[in-house]
């Protein structure tokens, strides 16, 4: 009985053309739903991740005005009227004549005149660099004739 059963079921006649194509119809639209949907949630992926980028940009760009404010409130806070007013408020004022104290060195002359130090004794004078007389055509001989004599040490 158990093998009528399994000849039954998968006989050729019961599965015909027609429903053959059939079951195609509904594999192909089964394999292009699911392309679709493969390619939607890309889509969606990708839309997702642009968003993001245009949030992060939108933060840098703001990050960058809020870095140029700040050194705008810097440059100010550095002006000249400022920082003497600062001064004054913590208990600096400008030096008078009897504030300053002058030293006198002695042996210090500052009109005096610029020493040049000589940088080499004269002992010790340095030899001439060689001359280099050497020319391109000159090393360009001597290289054709150094191939030209390993040419000819070949047949020997």
């Amino acid at each position: 009985m158990s093998q009528t059963w399994f000849q039954h079921t998968f006989s050729r006649k019961r599965f015909r053309t027609r429903n053959q194509a059939t079951a195609m119809a509904i594999l192909g639209v089964a394999v292009l739903l699911l392309l679709g949907g493969l390619y939607l949630s890309q889509v969606a992926s990708f839309a997702i991740t642009n968003r993001e980028i245009e949030d992060l940009i939108s933060r840098r760009d703001q990050l960058k005005r809020q870095n140029e404010q700040l050194v705008g409130e810097i440059a100010s806070f550095r002006t000249v009227p400022r920082l003497y007013a600062r001064a004054v408020e913590i208990g600096f004022r400008p030096a008078t004549n009897s504030d300053i104290d002058y030293l006198l060195i002695e042996g210090y002359n500052p009109q005096r005149e610029l020493a040049l130090l000589e940088t080499t004794a004269p002992s010790q004078q340095l030899e001439a660099a060689p001359v280099y007389a050497e020319s391109f055509s000159g090393w360009l001989e001597r290289q054709f004739t150094l191939l030209r004599d390993q040419f000819e040490s070949f047949g020997e």
